[in-house]
């Protein structure tokens, strides 16, 4: 048998039986695997453990810490560096040799790892999606997911989104990519941003009323990767024609159209995603005057009609 690679991976899961076997297979070359679970009533606990998995159950107080953060802040890892790999995601061999290679005599003290995204059973190379850099691999003591105020927003789940890892050290970049493939069906596709859209509408709100810079990455035109496309951010969502933006963005400039079939469908869900997230941002800014127009129109209907003297 190989010696197993000295890390720690964190698989945060809920009801993902589908999902998991592939994922658990591509990290069964690391030394230990933790899934942290929510309470998953389909096979997920009994297919992690017949893989090896230690499983730990995760109860979301409904706002602070998340999944990912409360796991790096009480998972007895027994080894210095966790990489985060989600049930929809796979390491190839190839990418766990230069992880190997790279804690062996590690330059930085995290890497991105690139991520190829699968729709349809294709790749989608073109729209926007590749390369698709996450913070994945780290010393866990060096890195935590930033808090983006956004824990006033129910239905988001318990995990984090799009949150990034704010690390106290230098980070590099990883050549071999990583996969995400989901196997579950478009139901769970469109379920999934649905969520994912109450949490968006909630950042875009912050950006617009200056509540969402503090404790997390700044914006910055000339900062790294991140600091650039947050400061990006926020002039979008100032832009009009959002949705219509987004798809012309996703199928034409960034040559989604070369994706086919498979990309014209990712973009015009991704459209259908900005309308989402806008007509849930005006809810959050114009929610309590509604309620207010609402509750009056209610009080009147009860209210007993005056009767004219007689």
């Amino acid at each position: 048998m190989l010696p197993k690679i000295p890390v720690s991976v964190l698989i945060p899961a809920k009801n993902e039986e589908a999902n998991l076997p592939a994922c658990l297979e591509s990290v069964a070359c690391a030394d230990e695997v933790f899934v942290v679970d929510s309470q998953s009533t389909d096979r997920s606990i009994e297919i992690s453990e017949r893989y090896g998995a230690k499983v730990v159950q995760f109860h979301f107080n409904g706002r602070w810490p998340k999944k990912k953060n409360w796991s790096l802040e009480n998972l007895p890892f027994r080894n210095e560096w966790v990489l985060i790999v989600d049930c929809d995601e796979r390491i190839p061999p190839a990418l766990w040799d230069e992880i190997a290679e790279a804690i062996q005599n590690p330059d930085y003290d995290g890497y991105y790892l690139n991520r190829r995204v699968f729709f349809l059973g294709q790749w989608i190379r073109y729209g926007g999606k590749y390369p698709d850099w996450n913070l994945r691999l780290f010393r866990h003591a060096k890195g935590r997911y930033e808090n983006l105020n956004t824990e006033e927003i129910r239905n988001t789940g318990d995990n984090e989104v799009h949150e990034h890892v704010v690390m106290t050290g230098a980070v590099g970049y990883l050549n071999q990519d990583m996969d995400h493939i989901d196997f579950r069906d478009m139901f769970h596709w469109l379920e999934r941003h649905n969520r994912y859209s109450n949490w968006e509408a909630r950042v875009y709100y912050n950006l617009l009323t200056g509540m969402g810079e503090g404790g997390t990455i700044g914006a910055n035109l000339f900062g790294d990767s991140v600091q650039r496309k947050r400061f990006l951010k926020k002039i979008w969502v100032r832009l009009p024609f959002k949705p219509t933006l987004r798809f012309f963005l996703a199928y034409v400039l960034r040559l989604g159209f070369l994706d086919g079939k498979a990309g014209y469908i990712y973009a015009r869900l991704l459209s259908q995603y900005e309308y989402q997230i806008g007509v849930k941002l005006y809810e959050l800014q114009y929610g309590g005057r509604l309620n207010k127009v609402v509750e009056a129109t209610s009080q009147s209907a009860i209210d007993p009609v005056p009767q004219p003297e007689a």
